[in-house]
């Protein structure tokens, strides 16, 4: 089999931890051929760490190199590089959050379809054993109809210290756009994907401007600090679902929480771990899952995916039609926030 050429723009946490990693252990169908960086010590670093062989410090010079390459940028530059990519020939995974705007994220579903390339977005959530079971439970009707959805992805003090995720200008947007918004993705994937039509949110940032407060995850400038440390909202979808939702790196809770819940119209099922509640044959009936198969590394499925999903062999998990929904309704709960109301997107 003819391997996919990979190449790495961005190589920080997220691209050294899951993305490269995942690769190499894909070594049959891929392999990483180039990397790009702002920070060139840090590509070279990088590449001589991983064994990668080619290193540029202009991006745009990697294209002809390679046949699809890995976006793991702050969210401000996801856009312009995604499409650049898309208008070189070239597929493209890209970190979530798709882009600042819903309008980045048509223009580079424009530029996919014009150039008729893979554009897919990391949404790993949705490639979690438990994720992928209970997508298979919905499907063949465990629970009837999915109704609501109740999401929560909740930190105890821990917003990222490093990097740029307190940076407004390069990320958009704080607890939201960085770690609610997988919650978002896979809610909207276990409704059946759904339009979203009246959006109501409420974003905090008092939290973490606190004095000598305590942050699990280093320190961060907290007289500027200007994004979000928590927000909740309640959305409406075309189909008459809804989802219950709220996030947090600050919360003061007893500790971090991931939850993800759907009822249906004859049961239900949550998340993390994976549990079953159905009305059937009479009876309300429980069960827990004493089993799940699958990788516990979601990286490896997503990145599996993303490369024969270029080659032609799978139909794509994470399509940029679904993930600009996401995009939509982030947007959305931060303009209600600031006009203290809801929004209506259709």
């Amino acid at each position: 089999m003819t391997k996919l050429r990979m190449g790495m723009i961005g190589v920080g946490g997220i691209a050294q931890s899951r993305h490269i990693p995942a690769y190499q252990k894909l070594q049959d169908i891929v392999t990483v051929e180039a990397v790009s960086d702002i920070n060139t010590q840090r590509a070279e670093e990088a590449a001589e760490h991983f064994g990668i062989p080619q290193v540029f410090s202009d991006y745009h010079d990697m294209f002809p190199h390679i046949d699809a390459v890995t976006i793991c940028t702050p969210n401000k530059f996801h856009a312009e590089i995604a499409i650049a990519a898309l208008n070189a020939g070239v597929h493209v995974f890209c970190e979530k959050p798709m882009a600042m705007t819903p309008e980045e994220c048509q223009a580079m579903i424009d530029a996919a379809e014009k150039s008729g390339k893979i554009l897919s977005i990391a949404y790993h959530y949705r490639f979690m054993k438990e994720s992928q079971a209970a997508k298979r439970l919905i499907d063949q009707n465990e629970i009837g109809e999915p109704i609501v959805a109740r999401a929560r992805a909740i930190r105890r003090r821990k917003v990222p210290g490093w990097g740029v995720f307190t940076n407004k200008e390069l990320q958009g947007g704080g607890s939201l756009i960085d770690y609610g918004c997988h919650f978002l993705d896979l809610s909207l994937w276990l409704l059946g994907n759904p339009t979203p039509v009246e959006v109501t949110g409420t974003t905090y940032n008092k939290l973490s401007k606190i004095a000598d407060e305590v942050n699990m995850w280093g320190d961060f400038d907290r007289e500027n600090f200007e994004v979000d440390d928590h927000v909740t909202a309640y959305i409406k979808f075309d189909n008459g679902a809804s989802m219950l939702f709220e996030t947090s790196w600050s919360a003061n809770v007893k500790r971090d929480e991931e939850v993800m819940s759907i009822s249906g119209l004859t049961g239900g099922l949550d998340l993390f771990p994976l549990h079953v509640n159905q009305m059937k044959h009479g009876m309300l009936l429980s069960s827990n899952a004493d089993w799940v198969p699958g990788e516990e590394d979601p990286g490896i499925p997503q990145a599996e995916n993303f490369i024969k999903s270029c080659m032609g062999l799978e139909e794509l998990v994470v399509k940029p039609s679904e993930a600009m929904k996401v995009s939509q309704i982030i947007e959305a709960i931060y303009q209600s926030s600031e006009k203290g109301g809801s929004i209506r997107l259709q």
